[in-house]
């Protein structure tokens, strides 16, 4: 009975990393959808803007211009959380030491988060 037990196919690297981009991305799908059922579409209007949730009037800038950062940062932002999230989050709490309050991600991006002055 022993010698009909076959090994599983264990799944590699590359293909549990695109299972993880597909993830993500049904998960962004899906929160935004949320999102605009609850806040509208100016919600997107604000991110658009570089501005984060609407309640803490906060806005992701770049780090040396404090102008509206480019798309190529915002992506890197994005992406640069896992460096922030792997090692038990310790990127995130840097934010609270740190004389800019910036994340690793923040640092690897670019960008700062600033009070929005227009509200």
């Amino acid at each position: 009975m022993a010698d009909n037990v076959t090994s599983p196919r264990y799944v590699g690297f590359w293909m549990r990393l695109f299972a993880f981009f597909i993830d993500s991305l049904i998960l962004t799908v899906i929160i935004g959808l949320i999102l605009i059922a609850i806040f509208g579409r100016n919600y997107i209007q604000l991110s658009m803007q570089g501005k984060t949730f609407w309640l803490i009037s906060a806005r992701i800038v770049d780090a040396n211009t404090y102008g509206p950062p480019s798309t190529g940062k915002l992506i890197g932002r994005y992406f640069a959380y896992l460096v922030s999230i792997i090692p038990i989050f310790l990127g995130f709490l840097w934010i609270a030491f740190d004389k800019r309050k910036q994340g690793w991600h923040d640092k690897l991006a670019g960008t700062v988060v600033i009070q929005d002055e227009d509200d």
